[in-house]
């Protein structure tokens, strides 16, 4: 087994974990920019979840991160 099936299978086993972090960092890095990148902080983190397969949130794999479709400002998506 090579590194990177090593590293797939402890982050399938622990993405919560991993979520989480990511929530926690981009928390961070939003309240260092005062906010001003907010959208795009989101947006990387939700893909850096998607990347993990279940989204780091318990979504059952929706991808959507219970989102149901609905922007910022509850619109629907493009």
């Amino acid at each position: 087994m090579g590194i990177m099936e090593k590293i797939k299978g402890l982050l399938g086993q622990h993405s919560d974990k991993v979520g989480q972090g990511l929530d926690k960092a981009g928390q961070a890095v939003d309240s260092k920019t005062g906010g001003k990148y907010s959208k795009h902080i989101r947006t990387g983190t939700d893909k850096a979840k998607e990347a993990l397969g279940d989204n780091g949130k318990g979504d059952g794999g929706k991808g959507d991160g219970g989102r149901s479709g609905e922007g910022d400002d509850g619109t629907k998506g493009r």
